[in-house]
């Protein structure tokens, strides 16, 4: 039956999500996800909504959102697209610009989802890589006749390390294209761009609730774009891609800053004590700006590592990207789980 299925679908691999432990007890670590239970205000709302009814349809452009962000960032509600998470934004994103046979551009090594979404639109994908340093080579500046789209994710995953604003209004203004700017993680970085759109009408600022809100299992996300590019997107979207229950408890997210100020302040005080203990013990790790760290050697492959924490309980990411090298990707977990994942790297380096 294969033969009745698009060319490009049936030769992809498809996209593989992080690994779900099977039992509870397993320490996760592997997906960027915050340890920590969300606002309780998001609970009451999602309790509000439940109890109000869910006989009808939600509103499909999810205004109780746009109208909290563009509170928050002082924007336009018109500027704002939500989505059932951010990984449907990239999706909407890439259908709208993206056809058959044209290109669309990503920094290397990054985010693989983004490769899927190209392939599956039958499309291109060029890969820029980075420098060693983690900072973008002036090839990301310069376009050609096919490229459609690029996407940046900032702060990077596996990396944790970002670019700076500067750089990127200005690799805004010279591409042909828009460029998506991935915001997953920016609430544990220093600076944003959601304020640099109404700068470049070409940039494009994409965020999730799932990491600082601690929503990942309420899928929700939303980006930032110049309305005319909004009204456009509006188009491709699913008629309903954000239910009732889901947009309540975001809005109540966003609104709830005093929640936001003190996760971020906990996850950033493992972060760092776990770079500080993962760098005791050998570890390469870059500054992060995110939730999770990128850890590598040059003296011993970490695969086996990654299996010895699997076999005690701890799931984290192992990546290995051709011509960049493999390594761990650790998500900040409590400190407990954080200091229960490190002992373990320890003990197997020192036996």
């Amino acid at each position: 039956m294969t033969r009745l299925v698009r060319a490009n679908i049936a030769a992809m691999a498809g996209y593989v999500p992080g690994e779900q432990p099977k039992t509870s007890e397993a320490v996760k670590l592997n997906t960027n996800e915050n340890p920590y239970r969300a606002s309780e205000k998001v609970y009451a709302a999602i309790r509000h909504a439940a109890q109000t009814g869910l006989a009808r349809y939600p509103d499909p452009v999810a205004t109780a959102v746009r109208d909290a962000v563009a509170r928050k960032y002082r924007i336009d509600p018109q500027s704002v697209l939500c989505g059932n998470g951010s990984d449907d934004l990239l999706t909407i994103l890439t259908r709208t610009f993206v056809d058959s046979g044209e290109t669309l551009r990503l920094p290397y090594p990054t985010y693989i989802l983004y490769r899927t979404l190209a392939e599956i639109q039958g499309a291109q994908s060029e890969l820029i890589p980075f420098r060693p340093d983690w900072s973008l080579p002036d090839e990301f500046f310069t376009g050609n006749r096919h490229l459609r789209l690029a996407f940046l994710p900032n702060p990077n995953s596996p990396s944790g390390t970002v670019i700076s604003k500067q750089r990127i209004l200005e690799i805004a203004e010279n591409l042909p294209c828009p460029l998506v700017v991935d915001e997953a993680y920016a609430e544990f970085a220093d600076e944003h761009c959601i304020d640099l759109v109404a700068k470049c009408e070409k940039l494009i600022v994409c965020r999730t609730l799932s990491k600082a809100y601690s929503l990942a299992g309420l899928r929700f996300g939303y980006l930032v774009a110049s309305p005319h590019l909004v009204e456009q997107m509006m188009k491709v979207k699913d008629s309903y891609n954000c239910d009732a229950l889901s947009i309540a408890a975001a809005a109540a997210a966003i609104a709830d800053e005093d929640w936001l100020v003190e996760n971020r302040r906990k996850i950033l005080a493992t972060k760092e004590r776990l770079t500080q203990r993962m760098r005791a013990i050998g570890f390469d790790v870059p500054q992060s700006y995110a939730n999770f760290t990128w850890n590598t050697r040059g003296d011993r492959p970490v695969k086996p590592i990654y299996e010895h924490l699997k076999q005690n309980g701890i799931l984290v990411r192992y990546m290995d990207y051709p011509g960049w090298g493999d390594g761990l990707r650790i998500s900040v977990g409590t400190d407990e789980q954080t200091d229960r994942c490190v002992d373990l790297i320890a003990e197997l380096i020192e036996a």
